[in-house]
């Protein structure tokens, strides 16, 4: 089993990434089959908690700010490609959503990881780095947190037998786990002695991580998770969304036209039946040539029939109307 102690800035960096899926699903099957420990210590998840809202707004700001300087740029090229980016900025808060729904998979991780409480030991060992300004404190902040972090993840090698459990490291804060002048994918000289034996790796980022999972896994078997998770949504824009709903409203429709003449000649009506065929004639021709040659326009079974009424009941939800909502 693989035990491994990813910190909190790179928890918020798979969070924040479009793609982030194919490593935070990758890491859940790996979780739930036993092949891979989280070791979280306790500070990683208030850290996480307090930085959420910050990069979550940062991800739909920036998207905001990419249209703005968009649009000041296509304004010479005419009207047309100004509505193009209204209608990518009717989109905006939906992409912000779909991006930042990796932070509520992170958070279910971290919580049913292996919570690590700091030790006295931990603590005094923390105090100690700040003492003698070894990293994380070789620079002038409080870095505590980071302090107690790695700490954590020394008592976890020192209880392992690294043969069967090797232990990882992963932090995108170069700044304080890095070393200072050089490749920063390696550790700073004060924590080498924490990766200098086998069973013990560092790595940078997202792409250690990465690194670390196929070198473990192989990278066969990891690439075939990616797969499995490595899918991107983008939101309907909403003239898809217009026409699809303008499609089962005609649908259902013209359903609900023919089963009212159905009902007309049940009950024998047939100057009802006239006057009705005289107004929804036109309606029905149009929708008939709309569908023409598409086999869209019944004869349906229940299933079916419920299948239209409830897409063009989410279609109006998403549009604003409430639920159920299904007048024509």
């Amino acid at each position: 089993m693989l035990s491994l102690l990813i910190d909190t800035s790179t928890w918020l960096d798979l969070a924040k990434r479009r793609d982030g899926q194919k490593w935070i699903g990758a890491l859940r099957e790996l979780v739930s089959v036993s092949e891979v420990t989280l070791l979280v210590p306790a500070v990683v998840i208030p850290e996480f908690e307090r930085n959420r809202p910050k990069v979550e707004a940062s991800i739909t700001t920036s998207i905001s700010d990419r249209l703005k300087a968009l649009r000041r740029e296509v304004t010479p090229f005419g009207d047309e490609h100004r509505r193009a980016l209204d209608e990518l900025s009717h989109n905006v808060p939906l992409i912000g959503a779909m991006t930042t729904r990796n932070f509520d998979d992170v958070e279910k991780l971290l919580r049913a990881a292996e919570l690590r409480e700091p030790t006295d030991s931990e603590r005094q060992g923390a105090v100690q780095r700040a003492l003698d300004k070894t990293a994380p404190f070789h620079r002038s902040k409080n870095s505590i947190a980071d302090a107690l972090i790695i700490e954590s993840y020394a008592s976890a090698l020192e209880e392992a037998d690294r043969d069967s459990n090797p232990h990882a490291f992963v932090t995108t804060n170069s700044d304080d786990f890095s070393t200072s002048n050089g490749d920063q994918r390696i550790p700073h000289p004060d924590l080498a002695g924490l990766f200098d034996k086998p069973g013990s790796t560092y790595g940078l980022g997202v792409d250690g991580l990465d690194g670390i999972l196929i070198d473990h896994f192989g990278d066969d078997w990891m690439q075939e998770l990616y797969d499995d998770f490595d899918f991107q949504e983008d939101p309907r824009r909403l003239d898809e969304i217009l026409e699809a709903e303008q499609e089962y409203f005609d649908r259902v429709w013209y359903h609900r036209s023919l089963m009212h003449d159905y009902r007309l000649e049940d009950d024998g009506d047939i100057q009802g039946l006239a006057e009705h065929q005289k107004v929804a004639g036109p309606g029905r021709a149009r929708v008939e040539a709309k569908f023409a040659g598409q086999d869209k326009l019944g004869p349906y079974t229940d299933f079916e029939l419920g299948m239209l009424n409830g897409k063009l009941s989410t279609l109006r939800w998403v549009l604003g109307s409430e639920w159920d909502f299904l007048d024509t």
